[in-house]
């Protein structure tokens, strides 16, 4: 009889029915570390449906039907609706349930910024679109508080973990949601060339916008922080996207971008015409007032880069140790075995660079955690998310012609890689954020010198380049051209530190040797000879209960 052609064989099973959280040991450790072991368990179950078969279904098929903008109802009114998938909603309703929006800060739990890190890290691992408006549920709150009855009102609405969709009167709602209205298409990340307006009303802090909003995600979150040219100079405002008599705010959505990655998302053009908005902060401060929504949503960049890299690295793993060629286990080979564990020293490195970011959050009133994480968070934006693609592309390269399928889930990955890159602040803007605290905040170069003194003389390599960024440091004559590679080198110095303080002595030692050490090829997958190949495979590939 002969076989059946149509027979698989040597295929490796889809990457499933793990927990995305107990069989991340870089993870936990650093939960671990900065946290509690309960903190820890408290995510089990969050891990578990993340790394479940029905979340990689969902995340599948809330990409494949992407968000469709509605301007008119049946009747001719317009209405300015995007409709989402129901997949988009099941996703939506457990990332919201599980706490990972802007329920830390109203939380009395023991180190809650954490918790929520290395849940947000876990959970976009099922699919990072959806993490768009969450982030910025999150990151609104601390710019809230420029008002304390503004932030009294909508701090409770965003820290709810109840997910209530739809169009309503927030006050009416078991839980809300928040965006931000930055940017202008003359101006970009130069907000200051903004012309959106604001002209008050007779009512003291009320007024109205009249302009436009060139990248605004998530159109249909109930409130929205947004920049306009007021009297006294750039403000903030915040927007409701249903008034409280339950009319709808003038919010035009003109169009959703057609987007590289991202597609579960809706990201919209917005025409504001006489739309409401109440004044945050004092006039003129716009920039200063919203920064504190930016900085947050940034430790979301680093965390979603790191996150994206783990689930690459956990298939490319799981497929070479499923997958056989050339008369063995393709795992099992040297080369191969070598591109893994250099994937795996990058992943760790940004994994536990993230988590401890989370952690000087927590700690906001210790003076050396507010000034570490004042320089700490833009170096590790610009370092972590310029790394995603490279691994990213390297990881969706094990598992070849199979990764390139959209069935794989990798090609979503990579569309997904550069985008953390370039929101809230492109590379050379960050770079020039950590330039603008090496000169003006003494403070902050003195924290990250604590940092990587920790480590101090337990690696020549390590030991070297921190020698060489003072070295920069003291030359200020060309630090602008130079800002990327001294943001670089300043990020890598911290990951080194955190890996030899921390890591196995094999990680540390690959990681140190390479981005740190001169050692390295120019591509992933050149780590020296003498390193302890099986170790660092056998730490990163995924692990069945």
């Amino acid at each position: 009889m002969s076989a059946d052609i149509r027979a698989t064989g040597n295929q490796a099973p889809p990457l499933v029915d793990h927990n995305t959280v107990t069989s991340d040991r870089v993870l936990a450790e650093a939960v671990s570390r900065h946290a509690s072991g309960a903190v820890l368990e408290s995510l089990v179950e969050l891990g578990h449906v993340a790394g479940s078969a029905e979340a990689r279904e969902h995340a599948m098929l809330a990409n494949r039907n992407v968000p469709e903008l509605c301007s008119y109802d049946r009747y001719g009114n317009r209405v300015d609706e995007v409709r989402f998938h129901p997949s988009w909603h099941w996703l939506m309703q457990r990332g919201v349930g599980f706490g990972l929006q802007a329920a830390p800060w109203t939380s009395q739990a023991p180190h809650p910024h954490v918790r929520r890190a290395a849940g947000f890290f876990a959970w976009s691992q099922t699919e990072p679109g959806h993490g768009c408006p969450i982030s910025m549920t999150y990151a609104a709150v601390p710019a809230l508080r420029a008002d304390d009855a503004i932030a009294g009102e909508w701090t409770p609405r965003l820290a709810s973990t109840s997910y209530d969709f739809g169009l309503r009167p927030a006050a009416d709602k078991a839980g809300a949601l928040a965006g931000m209205g930055m940017t202008e298409k003359q101006g970009g990340s130069d907000v200051r060339a903004n012309v959106t307006t604001a002209t008050p009303t007779s009512v003291d802090g009320e007024y109205l916008l009249d302009g436009h909003k060139w990248f605004t995600s998530a159109p249909m979150n109930d409130v929205f922080l947004v920049l306009a040219q007021a009297a006294g100079g750039l403000t903030c405002f915040v927007v409701p996207r249903v008034l409280a008599d339950g009319s709808r705010n003038r919010l035009d959505v003109v169009r959703l971008k057609d987007k590289l990655g991202n597609r579960s998302n809706a990201s919209a053009e917005l025409e504001l015409r006489g739309t409401w908005g109440q004044r945050l902060g004092d006039e003129g401060r716009g920039v200063p007032t919203i920064i504190e929504m930016v900085a947050a949503t940034r430790l979301d960049c680093v965390l979603g880069s790191a996150s994206v890299m783990r689930r690459a690295v956990a298939e490319a793993s799981w497929h070479v140790a499923h997958r056989s060629a050339f008369g063995g286990v393709l795992g099992d080979k040297p080369l191969m075995q070598n591109v893994i564990a250099d994937l795996a020293v990058e992943s760790e490195a940004a994994t536990v660079l993230a988590i401890r970011l989370a952690a000087a959050v927590d700690r906001a009133s210790d003076a050396h955690e507010t000034a570490f994480h004042r320089i700490a968070l833009p170096m590790a934006k610009y370092w972590v998310c310029k790394r995603a693609p490279t691994l990213v592309a390297e990881a969706l390269e094990c598992l070849g012609g199979n990764g390139f399928v959209e069935d794989s889930g990798m090609p979503l990955l990579f569309r997904e890689s550069p985008l953390n890159s370039i929101w809230e602040g492109s590379g050379n803007v960050a770079a020039l954020d950590v330039l603008r605290a090496v000169l003006r905040e003494p403070a902050t170069v003195e924290a990250w010198l604590v940092e990587v003194g920790r480590a101090r003389g337990e690696d020549h390599r390590l030991d070297r380049v921190i020698h060489s960024v003072l070295e920069s440091l003291a030359d200020t004559s060309s630090l602008e051209a130079g800002a990327r590679r001294l943001a670089g080198q300043m990020a890598a110095c911290l990951q080194g530190s955190l890996l030899v303080q921390h890591a196995p002595a094999a990680v540390a030692d690959a990681f140190c040797g390479t981005r740190l050490g001169g050692e390295y090829g120019g591509t992933l997958g050149t780590l020296p000879r003498g390193t302890d190949l099986s170790a660092l495979v056998a730490r990163t590939t995924p692990r069945l209960p």
